[in-house]
């Protein structure tokens, strides 16, 4: 009996040492499986956002040459510069003031055959209820209500400080989301889940609501029509994709012109002033800030709510005044400030008339001084200068009317003053200053750091990356808590930095890919301790495995990156023979990495990235020029093009098509024989062409294959291919860089 007893005991203790051994071994695999699966989604999102992120510094460099080209070319004519500043600056649209009045949008007839939803001002909930439920069936609201509904949210925002104040006291939370960048299922999910905006279920919308997605229009008739039905509980932050220069490239602009043909460029051009008069942050219970970007270790935020902020019309560029007109108005302001008590910079700002409007008449006066119409050391007469004071107090009336929502009434114009003129000097007025500028572009730009200090964003292009000494820093000055911010795409849709101080908070799910990322929102109570919510808004999502949905996302960042890579391959060629010495064509696997990094600067785990990029080799060596022959047999082209115009076509599209949409001023779809000379004429004199305005006409004749008189988009990348393509065929009188002033002629559109 004792011997069967200990016999038994020690078969289970063997079994015991055996499921012991299993178990342990199980959970190395698995650890091991789960640690291959992230580094392999750490690699497929670090692709995605290097790629988004060099798109974004081609917008900047893109804006940055146009407006170097402005700067330092000189207009024949009145016309021409105001032709050329309307095209390549802010002001796109041409000033209507029948913008500001409602006959805009009340002489647009609906017809009795639309079946989409209808507005009624004041809004009601049912009103913004029954958008989201039209939208979700796919209607389209009427260009009518659009602008309806633009012209309403102008005028509340207007009222607004540029630095909203929420309490928690007045509803039970408050819910912050981040990104959606025209995900309608996003928001729709987020309603759902949370329930819709009330008095007890406060909203803040953190920027970005717009561009890249298919829904930017819906999304913003939803938010705008919540903020008017509640315009104490639901608030809205202005975003670095609210901005009329940056809707150019990615996808916007295009996505009004093509659901309003019609009344696209009103909408458009309304949308251009709502976007710069939305708050630029917002602060829950004195305590948590939220901003779009981030911050720097130059941020004030007294500064920040002073600011005029529709005076940053873009963020692309800065459209300062001069300096001695600042430091002029910096002496103004320091006398001001030495004559009464300065007012915190938390409680609400007036945005009535100035104190003093000799304050502006001077500016006025000293501005008009320096105009080249007058000699330098030339007094003003008595008669012109009393006029400018008095016209220079009229505009700042009419512009403070304006900010209040107010219809400007007829008022008589001086005789001596053309209309350009005024607007021209109104505009003037309107300009912000250096450091204005770059506060707005700091806390829209901005990305936190692990690193202490601070420095220049130079991987997105503008703002800067700021470290947890700056982060508590500013915390610490003004007596906050924790900062929320958004645009980062994070893989669960929020992130945690600088010792927990800094809450990311992207709200747009699947954001590269389906599958690629959760969206996330947080809420707040009174305690301001934030309740993070997850969510894949894609039904889809939730049925693959985690493998699975790495695997799709890797196979997509995979293809957009060999499409980077084909759009190099010259570059790429002249490196690999860099590194190939002996002229072989062969080199080593780790001079492929080094090579590629080089030409791509993406900053990317290429080591790791081979084996999906690299078929394997012998010897650890590459052959090189196969290698690229392949990535080109990879690029679908529906067209016999050859390898080289096609990676061209790869590499500049996304420019091209931002130009096309800068010299389409008007957003016609087409690019006018007007437009095109102007354009011409600015380009040629950056390169030193002498061209002609016959000339010109006939490049257009012959860009235009259809006959139609005007440029389209596939009519614009036709002609650069087939120009390209002459140039590669080595006939260099064909290629315009190759042109020579001298032998210019009007023959062939390559000689013009």
């Amino acid at each position: 009996m004792g011997s069967g007893t200990s016999t038994r005991h020690h078969f289970a203790f063997q079994n015991a040492e055996r499921a012991f051994k299993a178990a342990a071994l199980i959970q190395r695999w698995y650890r091991r499986y789960t640690a291959r699966l992230e580094m392999r989604r750490r690699c497929t999102w670090s692709i995605f956002q290097s790629i988004e992120y060099a798109g974004q510094q081609d917008q900047v460099k893109l804006h940055d040459f146009f407006s170097y080209l402005m700067d330092h070319f000189i207009p024949s004519s009145h016309n021409e510069r105001d032709f050329l500043t309307r095209m390549f600056t802010e002001d796109r649209f041409a000033q209507d003031s029948e913008m500001e009045k409602c006959s805009d949008y009340e002489s647009i007839e609906v017809p009795d055959s639309y079946t989409g939803p209808r507005l009624s001002f004041p809004l009601l909930p049912d009103h913004a209820t029954a958008l989201i439920e039209a939208f979700r069936l796919k209607q389209q609201l009427h260009a009518r209500y659009v602008l309806n509904l633009l012209y309403e949210t102008k005028k509340h925002l207007v009222q607004l400080p540029n630095i909203n104040r929420v309490s928690t006291c007045y509803s039970e939370e408050i819910t912050v989301c981040g990104d959606l960048h025209g995900q309608l299922d996003d928001l729709i999910f987020i309603f759902y889940k949370n329930g819709l905006p009330s008095p007890e279920r406060s909203y803040v919308f953190n920027g970005d609501f717009v561009d890249r997605g298919k829904d930017s229009v819906e999304i913003l008739m939803i938010l705008f029509a919540f903020m008017l039905v509640y315009p104490k509980e639901f608030h809205l932050n202005r975003g670095n994709h609210e901005d009329h220069m940056v809707n150019l490239r990615y996808g916007f602009t295009k996505e009004v012109m093509n659901k309003y043909k019609m009344h696209g460029k009103e909408i458009l051009r309304t949308l251009k002033d709502v976007f710069c008069w939305l708050p630029l942050a917002t602060l829950i219970d004195e305590k948590v800030l939220i901003l779009h970007g981030g911050v720097s270790d130059i941020t004030d935020l007294e500064l920040l709510d002073k600011i005029e902020r529709n005076k940053i019309v873009s963020t692309m560029r800065c459209k300062t005044r001069r300096k001695n007109e600042k430091q002029m108005e910096k002496g103004k302001a320091n006398r001001k400030s030495s004559a009464q008590e300065p007012i915190p910079w938390f409680l609400p700002q007036s945005r009535s008339l100035p104190s003093s409007p000799l304050r502006f008449s001077s500016y006025k006066a000293h501005k008009t001084s320096r105009s080249s119409s007058i000699p330098c050391g030339g007094c003003l007469d008595r008669r012109e200068l009393s006029r400018q004071v008095r016209s220079s107090v009229e505009l700042e009336l009419e512009r403070c009317r304006q900010q209040a929502g107010l219809l400007v009434t007829g008022q008589k114009e001086e005789p001596s003053r053309s209309a350009s003129e005024a607007d021209s000097e109104a505009g003037e007025l309107q300009k912000p200053t250096q450091e204005e500028w770059r506060q707005v572009v700091d806390i829209l730009w901005s990305d936190p750091m692990a690193q202490e200090g601070c420095k220049a964003n130079t991987i997105r292009g503008g703002g800067c990356y700021f470290g947890p000494d700056v982060t508590q820093q500013l915390l610490q000055k003004y007596n906050l808590q924790f900062l929320i911010r958004s645009h980062e795409c994070k893989p669960e849709g929020y992130e945690f930095c600088h010792n927990r101080k800094v809450l990311t908070i992207f709200s747009a799910s699947n954001y590269y890919e389906v599958g690629s990322n959760r969206g996330a929102y947080v809420k707040l109570g009174p305690a301001l301790t934030p309740h993070i919510v997850q969510y894949q808004a894609n039904k889809v999502t939730n049925t693959l495995t985690m493998r699975q949905r790495i695997s799709r996302v890797e196979e997509s960042a995979l293809r957009a990156l060999r499409e980077k890579l084909f759009a190099h391959s010259s570059d790429l060629l002249s490196e690999f023979k860099k590194h190939d010495a002996d002229k072989v064509g062969l080199i080593t696997l780790s001079d492929w990495a080094a090579a590629v990094e080089s030409v791509l600067h993406l900053g990317l785990p290429w080591r790791m990235l081979r084996s999906q990029l690299v078929n394997s080799s012998a010897d650890n060596m590459l052959e090189y020029k196969s290698w690229l022959k392949n990535l080109a047999k990879e690029q679908v082209s529906h067209e016999n093009i050859q390898s080289s115009l096609l990676e061209t076509l790869y590499r500049n599209r996304s420019n091209l098509e931002t130009i096309f949409r800068i010299i389409d001023s008007d957003h016609s779809d087409s690019v006018s024989l007007d437009e095109f000379r102007q354009t011409w004429k600015l380009l040629s004199s950056h390169m030193n062409i002498d061209i002609t305005d016959d000339c010109i006409c006939d490049l257009a004749r012959s860009i235009d294959f259809n006959k139609d008189g005007h440029i389209d988009i596939n009519e614009f990348l036709e002609a650069f291919r087939l120009v390209e393509k002459s140039c590669l065929a080595g006939d260099t009188s064909e290629c315009p860089q190759a042109t020579n002033a001298k032998d210019s002629g009007c023959n062939s559109p390559g000689a013009c």
